[in-house]
């Protein structure tokens, strides 16, 4: 079974920052309320476009959702 995207985006956490990934991979961190389990685009989508208010644009979420698809292919 594969991780979750949670998970899987945690490997790009860094301090500082060098780029937009990182930068979610750290809020996504520090947000209590992100749906840790989640495994599926659209309630991960929905979740950010109400809450995700530091990510400067969902392409960031949608670059980092097709990495995750592809890497963690079953």
């Amino acid at each position: 079974m594969r991780k979750s995207f949670f998970h899987y985006l945690m490997k790009f956490r860094e301090e500082p920052p060098r780029d937009e990934l990182a930068d979610f991979a750290n809020h996504a961190f520090t947000d209590h309320s992100f749906p840790k389990t989640a495994r599926q685009y659209d309630e991960l989508s929905r979740y950010l476009e109400m809450n995700g208010l530091y990510l400067p644009s969902m392409t960031v979420f949608d670059d980092a959702w097709e990495r995750y698809m592809e890497e963690e292919k079953d």
